[in-house]
């Protein structure tokens, strides 16, 4: 492996992984010397030294209670260095319609390609069409660590020449060690990442209140060894949706089904025969639990006509209109509360920083509503919720769809 190159690919992963996370404490204590730490971890990776240090478990509790095991930064850049090496392979090996963790396949975009299953299928609403929708079981807990690196060790071999970018056959004729170098130093850390213990890897957040109320099947410690990812790690959204990408191409490829969506462990199927669909429900179980070792989750199964409305995501589909879910607007009312508390406190005046998160939190869910039937709402929230203080600094566009500064 090129060092040089490593440790370009290593600076451009970093610039990444730091977006969102200067304000942690592993960032902050990484940035304080990142030239010199970026190099130490190239050295490690090219002499094969590299370990996974040990990650932080906690729990969170919206959008629902969820255990996370937060990786330390500096292994969240090999994540990102790794993701960076493989996504251009994956964009070309998955289909069009798996929606996460890929560019330009937004909130937004799931739902529309949704909605134009529907329309596509029922011939803009003039003809029977049936929505079968299923979710698969824990399915971060059930994710098989051996048949993914199988998986993942045969797409490398297949794809090894593009995704090194070997491009002169004359230098792979020099030795096939080149060959063998390249694909087994990506496949290495990968492997470090699969079967990395979080659970003996890490330092607990310890509140025994913040567990309860969690089932044991949604939590690493309850779990068989070789049987799950860490949820919310970049390289465990990237790796779940390669593993069931193989459930797309069966769904697509073998069952014929043409209008079929799939975001993260939830899926739809659209087909004008119902009859169709249940044998399809059927052959899904088979295969999930033959190949991939999951099962589908018997309390998520809808199977309906298109006049009823279905759930995907955070929007309810109905024939001509998209609703938005309940939960999502009593987030926006609870942080319009959070906003008018803050200038409570502070004696009712509004710094700078106040006016940016008002700013910014507020644009932000307007942008999210803007897309459905929400034009009494935004108007409710904006002239009966916020507080008034705040109209002394801003003003509302047209159509109540953005805040602005005076």
């Amino acid at each position: 492996m090129n060092k040089q190159q490593l440790l370009y690919d290593l600076f451009s992963a970093y610039y990444e992984c730091r977006k969102n996370k200067r304000n942690t404490i592993n960032a902050l204590d990484f940035e304080l010397n990142y030239e010199s730490n970026l190099i130490k971890l190239a050295d490690e990776i090219s002499n094969w030294t590299y370990e996974v240090w040990k990650s932080i478990a906690f729990i969170v509790n919206k959008p629902v209670k969820r255990e996370v095991f937060a990786w330390d930064f500096r292994d969240r850049i090999v994540h990102h260095y790794v993701i960076n090496k493989l996504n251009p392979y994956f964009e070309k090996y998955f289909i069009y319609d798996s929606y996460s963790c890929r560019v330009g396949k937004w909130t937004l975009f799931w739902i529309k390609r949704i909605e134009k299953f529907i329309r596509s299928c029922s011939e803009n609403y003039t003809k029977d069409c049936y929505i079968l929708k299923l979710d698969i079981r824990w399915f971060f807990m059930s994710i098989d660590k051996d048949i993914l690196y199988k998986k993942m060790e045969k797409f490398l071999q297949y794809n090894n020449l593009s995704l090194f970018q070997i491009d002169e056959i004359n230098e792979l004729q020099q030795g096939d060690e080149l060959e063998k170098l390249n694909h087994n130093f990506l496949l290495k850390l990968i492997q470090k990442i699969i079967y990395n213990n979080s659970i003996k890897n890490c330092i607990i957040k310890w509140n025994k209140k913040d567990w309860h109320g969690l089932p044991k099947s949604k939590s690493l410690f309850f779990t068989k060894d070789n049987t799950w990812l860490p949820i919310w790690n970049l390289t465990s959204q990237v790796f779940a949706n390669f593993y069931l990408d193989f459930l797309d191409k069966f769904i697509k490829q073998k069952l014929k089904i043409k209008y079929y969506g799939r975001y993260v462990d939830d899926f739809i199927l659209v087909h004008s025969d119902k009859q169709y669909l249940k044998y399809c429900k059927s052959q899904i179980d088979i295969y999930l639990k033959e190949e991939l070792s999951l099962t589908v989750h018997p309390n998520k199964i809808y199977l309906q006509h298109y006049t009823k409305w279905v759930l995907f995501l955070w929007s309810f589909i109905k024939p001509y209109r998209i609703y938005l879910k309940n939960n999502i607007k009593w987030n926006i009312y609870e942080k319009v509360n959070i906003l008018n508390n803050k200038i409570r406190l502070n004696d009712w005046k509004i710094n700078n920083i106040l006016r940016t998160d008002f700013r910014q939190s507020i644009n932000s869910y307007l942008w999210l509503v803007k897309h459905y039937k929400t034009y009494k709402l935004k108007k409710y929230i904006l002239l009966n919720q916020v507080s008034a203080y705040f109209w002394n600094y801003f003003y509302i566009s047209w159509w109540y769809s953005k805040v602005k500064k005076k």
